[in-house]
């Protein structure tokens, strides 16, 4: 019998690394460090005795080799998961509702994504997004209208479980011709004279309102807008300034529309939290859509990073 050094861990590398475009990233995602991902790798490659990857503009490509274990990794894994979710079913059941509500105006690029994934995984589960927008989801749980919060506030309630989602730089989003632009951060006091552009929300959901200009004393002008690409037509058209996700503002940016840039000198950072009743957060029809959105958005949003 021909023996093999290959494991589920270097198959699961292979796939991060694919999925992200680096070994940092991949890092990240596997919350193991770089050097042993490095480590796998140099494994792997003396194992076979040629090199698995190459750089190419900036993103790190399989070899043709590369390319023959990557692709046994993808059986390998959809084999290995599927059995994994399977005894996890048969043990608890389908599960029961599971109704998301939602008090982040971006969340949606990344929450529909994971929503199909998931009804793929858990077709008995009856998913859904408890509509409109709610300045209190938490509440909703104690309500017993919900299931899952998706929330920015980490404060603990009694009955209540939080499972943090990810952590990203909140970033300032102005003109793209503006003297803002070539700025390397804002300070608070740059947005005396501008008018602030938000989602109609409390200040208290608000991160650059909360965590930034109020402890400085600043209170610019302001105005509101639903829609994300209503919000930014505003910056783009000279009418304030705004701030959001940095994920959530990348494509435009990358096209010129607007131009970001770091709220202080190191940045404002934010984290995403599942809040969830504690009698079902040991389920595991739950626990399966948290560590899917955990693992999605961290291989596919730019710029977010696992919670510390």
């Amino acid at each position: 019998m021909i023996k093999t050094m290959l494991e589920l861990r270097h198959l699961r590398t292979l796939k991060a690394i694919e999925e992200t475009g680096s070994l940092s990233r991949a890092a990240d995602v596997l919350c193991i460090t770089q050097s042993a991902v490095s480590h796998q790798v140099k494994a792997l490659e003396d194992w076979v005795g040629e090199e698995l990857l190459y750089k190419q503009g900036g993103q790190t490509r399989f070899t043709v080799l590369g390319q023959t274990l990557l692709n046994l990794a993808h059986k390998v894994l959809t084999d290995v998961d599927s059995c994994e979710l399977g005894i996890r079913q048969l043990k608890e059941g389908a599960g029961g509702p599971l109704r998301v509500a939602v008090e982040c105006h971006t969340c949606f690029d990344w929450l529909m994504p994971a929503m199909d994934q998931y009804r793929s995984r858990w077709p008995e589960v009856e998913l859904d997004i408890v509509s409109g927008f709610h300045a209190d989801p938490v509440g909703l749980l104690h309500q017993s209208a919900a299931e899952l919060a998706i929330v920015s506030e980490d404060g603990a309630e009694e009955g209540v479980t939080l499972f943090p989602l990810f952590k990203f730089e909140m970033v300032a989003v102005v003109p793209a011709d503006s003297k803002l632009a070539e700025r390397a951060y804002l300070r608070p006091s740059d947005f005396k004279n501008q008018t602030l552009i938000t989602y109609p929300v409390p200040d208290d959901m608000l991160d650059v309102v909360r965590h930034f200009l109020k402890p400085a004393g600043v209170e610019p002008a302001r105005r509101t807008s639903e829609l994300t690409v209503a919000l930014l037509q505003l910056v783009a058209s000279r009418r304030g300034v705004s701030a959001l996700p940095a994920w959530a503002v990348q494509s435009y940016v990358e096209r010129g529309y607007v131009a970001q840039v770091r709220l202080g000198k190191h940045g404002l950072m934010s984290t995403l939290y599942a809040a969830v009743p504690k009698a079902l957060s040991n389920k595991a029809y739950v626990l399966d859509f948290v560590h899917l959105v955990q693992d999605l958005c961290l291989r596919a949003l730019p710029g977010v990073e696992r919670p510390s």
